[in-house]
């Protein structure tokens, strides 16, 4: 699986950061990016909190 981060949604919250902080850091913009692509398999419940809990929907899914 792999997470990617809409700019254009992202407000920088972080609250993936506080989910997943191995997966997402903040960039220098305070936008969130993804750290591991693809996800580890371990990590993959971890993202998908992330993904459900982001508050402006700003982490999609692919497979």
């Amino acid at each position: 699986m792999r997470v990617e981060v809409d700019r254009d949604r992202c407000e920088g919250n972080a609250v993936c950061v506080g989910i997943a902080p191995a997966l997402f850091d903040l960039d220098e913009d305070d936008y969130a990016v993804v750290k591991l692509d693809p996800v580890p398999a371990d990590q993959e419940d971890l993202a998908e909190q992330s993904i459900a809990e982001c508050p402006r929907a700003a982490l999609l899914r692919r497979d």
